[in-house]
């Protein structure tokens, strides 16, 4: 399998690559962002891409590739919904947009997040926004798939780039693992979402939304 992984430098996105380079199935993986991990792989090739809504220069290096898990997202903390959206729906879309073209029967996976809005007509400003999103990305791709995790537990050392959710999670560290055991379809960890985005990468999913426990139950498939 050959994986495109946006966001490999986030927390969602460090978890995700960790586990596609144990993967004995994934052959090539290849990020895109504006920064490079740092990190040294046979499997790994990065491209440092300075504008995310324009992928014209870069085309011929986004072809053949099997799956595109898309880990970038941004907080709507002090954010106007015209920049929420800049950031969310633009961002991502440009992206879809130009990966169905080359890749069309990719499984393309959206990482969401719990209580997004896929009416779009919700109070919720950035619920509405990420729904856009999801709906967007479900038109271009056959196999697209939005995944909705809501409290995510850092494994293996990876930390969140945002200095408030690091405190948060050095905080509530001791209390996860047992919020874990009494709440197992609320919290997943960031080994989880790796697992199981390239098991419906593999094997596809009943739904084209995955929410906790969905997530969960994805990460244990053979």
């Amino acid at each position: 399998m050959n994986v495109l992984l946006f966001g490999a430098t986030g927390m969602v996105g460090q978890g995700v690559l960790r586990e596609c380079r144990l993967a004995p199935d994934v052959e090539r993986i290849q990020t895109v962002g504006r920064s490079a991990t740092g990190q040294r792989h046979l499997k790994l090739r990065e491209i440092v891409h300075a504008n995310l809504w324009d992928f014209s220069a870069i085309e011929s290096d986004l072809r053949a590739f099997d799956a595109c898990f898309f880990c970038l997202g941004v907080t709507s903390s002090g954010q106007t919904e015209a920049d929420y959206t800049r950031l969310t729906y633009d961002l991502t879309v440009a992206a879809a947009q130009t990966l169905a073209r080359l890749n069309p029967d990719m499984t393309f996976i959206y990482v969401s997040g719990a209580g997004t809005d896929s009416s779009e007509q919700g109070r919720l400003m950035w619920a509405r926004v990420k729904g856009r999103t999801e709906n967007a990305v479900r038109r271009l791709f056959k196999s697209g798939y939005a995944f909705r995790p809501g409290v995510i537990q850092p494994l293996h050392g990876i930390q969140s780039r945002t200095s408030s959710y690091r405190i948060l999670y050095t905080l509530s560290a001791p209390l996860l693992p047992v919020a874990r055991r009494l709440f197992p379809s609320a919290i997943v960890t960031t080994e989880q979402m790796g697992m199981a985005m390239l098991n419906v990468a593999r094997l596809g999913w009943p739904t084209p939304v995955l929410e906790a426990a969905d997530i969960a139950r994805a990460a244990q498939r053979d």
